[in-house]
């Protein structure tokens, strides 16, 4: 018997198409030409043939690929929310400057969305999964960016709460937020480490009154968080709202006529932390627009 390694490099929410049209094949085995590496290039035969970049490696390489790639795109997301930190300090555009460095070919855009950051059932897991290997191969030192890279992530959800504070004041007793978004990312109804809903129960746990919509993930939402209100209606959500915050990037919320929302809001207040607002059509409706690295 042999034992081969298939890492599998598959998106939520395109996992049919992944398996498909992979973007790379890589078959990991103890020894060259086996008879697992038959079989396997038997059975992904179709894919190879459509020209799929396929890697043939060892097993130590194979099982450090996911890992290794889901950690070097959350570094990546990581950094930019980072100089979102910078730009802030200094009055710079965090989404300029992210599309001037997406236009560098050895870099690229992928990834380069400022915002509140990764969560979902992958990149988390597989960035503290290579984390501990590490420690565990004595390695520690050599993965000490990626624990900034977590760092970086957690500090971007915490901001979320600092310019809520800003727009309604410390104290957010009786304040009434709504939240667009509950999936950690659209096209799902994923809430694993949703960064939405963990800004959302933060809110409510400092005595706000937090109402939060997704098209897709409410139900989910219900059962992990009870004590947060919920809207189906991602308009009829934003009645009476001291503040709204965009929380997960669904194409429907960026859609929204924010003149028709001024008129229902209790106050026109808004912070964009998904960078996916037209931010100027939003100020020219009356909205008072806060965004995480530009002003």
């Amino acid at each position: 018997m042999e034992v081969a390694w298939n890492p599998e490099f598959l998106r939520e929410s395109f996992a049919v198409e992944d398996t498909l049209h992979p973007d790379r094949l890589v078959l990991g085995f103890d020894t060259a030409h086996s008879w697992a590496e038959t079989l396997l290039r038997q059975a992904f035969g179709k894919i190879i043939e459509a020209g799929t970049p396929t890697i043939v490696t060892d097993w130590a390489t194979a099982e450090l690929a996911k890992g290794a790639a889901n950690s070097f795109l959350a570094a990546k997301i990581s950094f930019v929310n980072a100089m979102a930190e910078v730009c802030e300090k200094s009055g710079a555009n965090v989404v300029e400057l992210a599309a001037i460095l997406g236009h560098d070919i050895h870099i690229g855009r992928h990834g380069m969305r400022p915002g509140v950051g990764f969560g979902g059932g992958c990149l988390p897991k597989d960035i503290h999964g290579f984390i501990a290997r590490a420690d565990e191969l004595d390695a520690s030192e050599a993965v000490g960016i990626l624990r900034e890279v977590d760092a970086v992530n957690g500090r971007r959800r915490q901001r979320v709460i600092d310019l809520a504070r800003e727009a309604l004041g410390v104290d957010l007793r009786g304040k009434r937020i709504t939240v667009w978004g509950a999936a950690f990312k659209p096209e799902t109804d994923d809430i694993r480490d949703s960064p939405a809903l963990a800004v959302a129960q933060r809110l409510h746990d400092l005595g706000a009154t937090v109402t939060v919509t997704d098209p897709k993930a409410l139900d989910n939402a219900r059962k992990r968080f009870p004590e947060l209100d919920y809207a189906e209606d991602h308009i009829a959500a934003v009645e009476d709202a001291d503040l709204l915050i965009h929380l997960t990037e669904w194409p429907q919320f960026a859609q929204v006529d924010p003149r028709r929302l001024a008129t229902i809001a209790h106050s026109p207040k808004v912070i964009d932390a998904r960078s996916a607002l037209d931010i100027d059509q939003w100020r020219d409706a009356g909205w008072t627009v806060r965004t995480l690295g530009r002003l």
